[in-house]
């Protein structure tokens, strides 16, 4: 099979604009992929992934370990490692991590909004506006 690439997290830089240790491994710009984009999440104890929302995506998000409270459209839904959500489409979502231990998530989204800049809309001020924001999905 021609065209496969596997990719390493510790590969990609961090974003961590909108709060903890972002990294988007298999996107349209890391590995060519059309439907959507799969990445990991760090959360140290008390740090948050600012409330957002995407307008064309839904997003997938699977606790590996430690423990993250997932605010859904104002409402809260704790999860612990080996649990998941779906964030429907348009959904308001914030995710903090109110544990003493670091928190490792899987998430994906899709389908890909129609450019990037579309895909990710803030609903609040972010923890780390200046930080590094290496393009998440570019096709």
């Amino acid at each position: 099979m021609t065209g496969l690439r596997k990719v390493r997290a510790e590969d990609i830089p961090a974003n961590r604009r909108r709060g903890g240790d972002i990294r988007v491994l298999l996107s349209p710009r890391t590995v060519g992929a059309s439907a959507g984009f799969l990445g990991v999440l760090t959360l140290r104890p008390g740090e948050f992934v600012a409330e957002h929302y995407h307008p064309y995506s839904e997003e997938f998000l699977y606790l590996v370990r430690g423990q993250v409270d997932a605010w859904i459209d104002g409402q809260l839904l704790s999860l612990a490692a080996g649990e998941g959500v779906l964030v429907p489409i348009g959904s308001r979502h914030r995710i903090e991590n109110n544990a003493e231990q670091e928190a490792f998530a899987v998430f994906q989204l899709g389908p890909l909004a129609p450019e990037p800049s579309l895909g990710h809309v803030d609903t609040e001020e972010l923890p780390n506006p200046d930080a590094p924001h290496p393009e998440i999905a570019s096709r």
